[in-house]
C-alpha cells in the first residue's frame, strides 16, 4: 500500500490500522489509491477529502462522553450528574459483573468498546505453549499440533472470558470511543469535524505502535 519507514513499522501493522480508520470514518481504501501519500500530512489530507459528510466544528470527544455517560446511567443505573471524565471503571464496573455490564453497554451503543483484556500470567502461559508448540511440531509434530490447537482455543476462551480493564477513566473510554468509532460517537453520524481527523490519527498512530506525538508531524515520512 504505502512505502512506510516511520520507526520502521511493519507494513502488514500499519494496513490494520487503516482498516480501523475505515471502519471508523466509513471510507474505503481502494486498490493502490495510497500508493502516491509519502508523508503523514498528505495521508491525513486524503482520509479528510474522502469523507464526502456535511462539515462541523462541534467536539466529538465531548458527545462521546456525554454519550457514554447516557449509556452507564440508563445500563448501571447511576445518576448521570455523578458520572464525570475523571470517574474510575473499576468504581462504575465492580469485577464481579464487569463482563455482563460491558456487554449491556455495547449494546446499547451500537459497537464494542474493547476495554478488556484477559490477566497477564494468562498471556504469557498461552504464548509459551504456542512456542513450545511450534518448536515441537520439528520433532514430535502431533504433539505440536495439538498444542497449537490447544493455545488458539485457549486464547479464544481468554479473550471471551476477559476481565481486565485496560483504561482507567471514563474520559479514556470516551477518547477510544471517539478514535475507533469517530462516526457513531457524533450526536450526528452524517456529520464530522474536519479539524479533529489529523489530531485523532496522531492519536491513533502514536498509541497503536509507541511513537512520540511530536514525531507525527506532517511532514514525517511514510
Amino acid at each position: 500500500m504505502l512505502d512506510y519507514t516511520l520507526k520502521n513499522i511493519d507494513p502488514e501493522c500499519i494496513e490494520d490500522l487503516l482498516v480501523k480508520v475505515e471502519k471508523s470514518f466509513d471510507i474505503k481504501f481502494v486498490g493502490d489509491e495510497l500508493i502516491h501519500i509519502t508523508t503523514f500530512g498528505e495521508l491525513c489530507d486524503h482520509i479528510v477529502n474522502k469523507i464526502k459528510l456535511d462539515r462541523s466544528d462541534d467536539c466529538t470527544s465531548q458527545q462521546a462522553f456525554y454519550k457514554l455517560r447516557g449509556a452507564i446511567s440508563s445500563t448501571l443505573q447511576i445518576d448521570n450528574q455523578l458520572i464525570s471524565t475523571t470517574s474510575l471503571l473499576a468504581d462504575i464496573l465492580p469485577q464481579q459483573n464487569r463482563h455482563t455490564s460491558i456487554k449491556q453497554l455495547e449494546s446499547l451503543l451500537g459497537f464494542r468498546l474493547n476495554i478488556l483484556s484477559p490477566p497477564f500470567w494468562v498471556i504469557c502461559v498461552l504464548l509459551l505453549l504456542s512456542l513450545a508448540s511450534f518448536i515441537n511440531l520439528f520433532f514430535y509434530w502431533k504433539m505440536g499440533i495439538a498444542g497449537i490447537t490447544f493455545s488458539i482455543a485457549g486464547f479464544w476462551l481468554a479473550d471471551s472470558m476477559a476481565n481486565e480493564l485496560d483504561l482507567q477513566t471514563v474520559g479514556q473510554v470516551a477518547e477510544k470511543m471517539a478514535r475507533e468509532n469517530y462516526l457513531q460517537s457524533r450526536r450526528n453520524p452524517k456529520t464530522f469535524n474536519q479539524k479533529e481527523v489529523e489530531k485523532v490519527l496522531t492519536d491513533w498512530f502514536a498509541d497503536e505502535f509507541g511513537l512520540e506525538k511530536e514525531e507525527l508531524t506532517r511532514e514525517a515520512k511514510l
